[in-house]
């Protein structure tokens, strides 16, 4: 809330928050549902430039919007399948049905094996590769055979949407495609194909990887790499229980995306709330933050995420925009941004 006169004064209710300065009132109207608790109300004061703060907690928030896209609840064997380009909505694969959709081991699965084998690693000559009716699941990305597809190529080429030139994925064999989750949308064959804003979709996709490695492995730092191997962004989960709400009056959400076209949060009107993680990050562009990048990436304690090199930049713009969205007060923690 902005306050352009002293004295003012602070009205706390379960469902509305008022400034009232100089004869004028700011009213903050909260979303059905959630309510405040006025007497947890602390840390009452005025920043310069970023105006009133103040602590409060919410009672009986509901569950926000869920996220938009999940891949590994939605994609089961058994059924059919289409996968559309995300950007332009092109069919990518036609009618597909699988046998198995498995979950990949880490990346360094070998590595461990070699620490725990007492004789040579039984797997050294053999590789993860699906069979025609397989289907992957890496971290960031899922394998296909690519059958009788017609982009069969040659290995660690990159495969390309037909209409829009997206990058999709790579070749990794001559009869193995990576397609990343970022850029690929399935959905029944039965269903019809539905657009989510790109902004929205890439913020979902990442989100998703952040909490289900940090509750599966217990990891919270992340170093967001290219598919030309190199280090874009540092991220440290912070929390991934956030409840965000949007009331009547906060609007600097909804003006700073015309990039991508669409709105910065996933709700179309003006009173809202959803789920959110909230992060720290480094940008690693240009050079940037180099010593940390290289600390990070020899240390077995960060999880690798690797992107193409186009969505890390978008990935990075995203974290920017909502960085300016908060207060000047509450975009930097330590030497990270918020």
């Amino acid at each position: 809330a902005s306050l352009r006169s002293l004295p003012a004064d602070i009205g706390v209710t379960a469902g509305r928050l008022e400034v009232r300065s100089g004869g004028a009132c700011v009213a903050v109207a909260l979303p059905p549902g959630v309510s405040l608790a006025p007497s947890s109300c602390r840390g009452l004061r005025r920043l310069p430039g970023d105006g009133l703060h103040l602590r409060l907690r919410l009672r009986a928030a509901p569950g926000g919007a869920e996220l938009v896209y999940n891949l590994r609840e939605s994609l089961k064997p058994q059924k059919n399948y289409i996968f559309y380009c995300q950007s332009c909505g092109d069919v990518i694969v036609k009618e597909r049905k699988f046998l198995r959709v498995l979950p990949l081991p880490s990346e360094n699965w070998s590595a461990l094996v070699e620490e725990w084998c007492c004789h040579p690693n039984p797997f050294a000559r053999s590789t993860l590769h699906p069979q025609r009716d397989d289907c992957f699941l890496g971290d960031t990305f899922f394998l296909l055979n690519s059958g009788i597809e017609s982009h069969k190529s040659k290995e660690n080429s990159r495969v390309i949407c037909k209409r829009c030139k997206t990058m999709l994925g790579e070749t990794i064999s001559s009869d193995t495609i990576k397609y990343y989750v970022t850029e690929v949308i399935i959905q029944p064959s039965e269903g019809s194909f539905s657009t989510i804003p790109r902004s929205q979709f890439i913020q979902s996709m990442v989100a998703q990887c952040l909490v289900e490695l940090s509750s599966a492995k217990s990891t919270f730092r992340f170093t967001i790499k290219g598919d030309d191997g190199k280090i874009y962004i540092l991220i440290w989960l912070l929390n991934s229980d956030t409840l965000l709400v949007e009331s009547l009056g906060s609007s600097s959400s909804h003006s700073v995306f015309t990039l991508f076209g669409d709105i910065f949060m996933p709700n179309s009107g003006r009173v809202g709330t959803w789920n959110a993680v909230k992060v720290l990050y480094q940008p690693c562009i240009k050079s940037r933050n180099k010593e940390l990048a290289d600390a990070w990436e020899n240390d077995f304690g960060v999880h690798p995420l690797k992107l193409p090199s186009e969505t890390c930049l978008e990935l990075l713009l995203i974290l920017g925009l909502s960085t300016t969205s908060l207060p000047p007060s509450l975009r930097c923690m330590n030497s990270f941004q918020v």
